[in-house]
């Protein structure tokens, strides 16, 4: 999906989160500890707030950047609502100082996590990085581009999903990458070490999904109540 005109007058105008919280596109110099939670967001759910605050508890996070993908390479087909409308969802549910929801993604001009990776290192030199993702995005990974090369770029925390657990821990990704599991008891040590890393991090789960909202017509991101649908609203490369 392209960004359009219409989506970046959104993405610049309302919806802003408060001042301060804009991730620069050409990066500083800041030290600190950052998890990344990438998708298309169509929409954002609880699921992805319980996440960013879980992941910033045990891992020691100083932020998780929700970042909004302009289209999903693993997606190209399915009912997606505009960018601006899921970037709009993301912000309903970040606080804009600890989890920011961006569309930094966009303004980087990638597509695939393994190269938006390479360039969010290359410009935030000092920053120390964590990939989040669920269980059902483990299972789907050796279909990431370079995926063996993703997993050497940024230590990774894998988080629980209904239905997904057994056989995320039991997939090609999981096997490969066995050798470099983190006790979850030690997660907190994840944003330090070399990758690969990762850990699984077993937890209370939660069975919503962005497609069973779209199925029944979207909802208020501030409340998880279902809405009324309109016209081109909410009408696995991360989800």
């Amino acid at each position: 999906m392209l960004v359009t005109k219409a989506d970046m007058a959104a993405i610049t105008g309302r919806g802003v989160q408060p001042a301060g919280c804009r991730i620069p596109t050409w990066g500083d110099n800041r030290h600190s500890r950052v998890g990344l939670l990438g998708g298309s967001f169509n929409p954002a759910h609880r699921w992805h707030q319980a996440i960013a605050r879980r992941a910033m508890l045990e891992l020691g996070l100083d932020q998780v950047w929700l970042m909004v993908s302009p289209g999903n390479p693993l997606k190209a087909g399915r009912e997606m609502a505009s960018f601006a409308t899921r970037l709009a969802t993301a912000r309903h549910l970040a606080d804009g100082r600890r989890i920011v929801a961006t569309d930094l993604e966009a303004r980087l001009g990638t597509r695939y996590t393994v190269d938006t990776l390479a360039r969010l290192k290359a410009r935030f030199p000092h920053v120390r990085f964590v990939w989040l993702m669920g269980a059902d995005g483990l299972v789907t990974l050796p279909r990431w581009k370079h995926w063996h090369q993703l997993v050497r770029q940024v230590p990774v925390a894998v988080f629980p999903r209904p239905g997904q657990n057994v056989r995320a821990l039991g997939g090609l990704a999981a096997q490969y990458l066995a050798r470099w599991r983190v006790p979850a008891r030690q997660a907190a040590r994840l944003a330090t070490l070399s990758p690969p890393a990762w850990a699984f991090l077993p937890g209370a789960q939660n069975s919503i999904s962005a497609t069973a909202i779209r199925q029944r017509g979207g909802f208020d991101a501030t409340t998880d109540q279902p809405i009324t649908p309109k016209s081109s609203q909410f009408s696995g490369e991360r989800s």
